[in-house]
């Protein structure tokens, strides 16, 4: 039996779902993933009858953790720099979408997770959903567009809180920051999404278009997100990142020297 595809694309009802299938590694993202992905939205771009865009993770735990930190501590710094551009371009994708894209977090979405959740029109979460930047634990920074929308979405002050302690956001903690649309029980979870998905296929496709276009045209994301991915891939020359690589991998607490 062949390997099943690490992205599963399906169009049901005008909806075009996307679902992120590594459940077994918490759907983690490779460069593979984002390609497939922005494969995906160049199709529902061309498709006529998508009226909306569905990403979320394939089982209970994970909507996405992130990419592999194991993979991350192999790049160089021009490597590194590629990784957080590579990522970027997903991102943006979907930002220019003409189509609204809704998250469906499920379950973890930590680091480039996070970044993918917030690059969406819509994020619902169930009840279950943890939010995070945890890269500053391995001496990194987010390299796929949170310094430039977390900052948009809960403002200044909790961005920088997110990504300078790691810390976790529950939730219901999540709503309250503005980061999710909305919180619902997860044994409705897909009931729910399904739900939200279908009203927007039944709305003027060209006015939704227009309203996402111009309430995004405040964003002018390039130059800070070029900024990114120099700062992301400076990082990996940095004796911290190395720590912070090989306390992850030993699963012990780094000791930072800021090197």
């Amino acid at each position: 039996m062949a390997e099943e595809k690490p992205v599963l694309v399906e169009t049901e009802g005008g909806v075009c779902w996307i679902s992120l299938n590594r459940p077994d590694k918490l759907n983690s993202m490779t460069l593979e993933m984002h390609e497939m992905i922005r494969e995906a939205l160049d199709g529902a771009e061309a498709d006529a009858s998508v009226g909306c865009i569905v990403i979320t993770g394939v089982g209970t735990r994970a909507f996405c953790a992130g990419a592999d930190v194991s993979h991350l501590g192999k790049l160089s710094l021009g490597e590194g720099r590629g990784f957080s551009e590579k990522g970027q371009e997903t991102i943006l994708k979907i930002i220019r979408h003409s189509k609204p894209v809704v998250a469906a977090v499920n379950g973890f979405a930590l680091g480039g997770g996070c970044e993918l959740a917030a690059a969406c029109d819509f994020r619902i979460a169930s009840e279950k959903a943890r939010f995070g930047q945890p890269e500053i634990n391995v001496g990194l920074i987010p390299g796929w567009g949170a310094t430039q929308l977390l900052q948009r979405i809960v403002g200044p002050a909790k961005a920088k809180e997110m990504i300078s302690t790691g810390a976790m956001l529950g939730a219901q903690e999540a709503l309250q920051a503005g980061l999710v649309n909305r919180v619902v029980e997860a044994d409705k979870f897909e009931q729910e999404v399904r739900a939200f998905a279908e009203s927007m296929t039944r709305g003027p496709g060209i006015a939704l278009s227009k309203a996402k276009k111009l309430i995004n045209m405040s964003l002018r994301l390039e130059e800070g997100l070029e900024a990114e991915a120099e700062a992301f891939g400076g990082l990996f020359a940095t004796e911290d990142f190395g720590e912070g690589v090989a306390a992850f991998l030993e699963k012990r607490k780094p000791s930072f020297r800021g090197k």
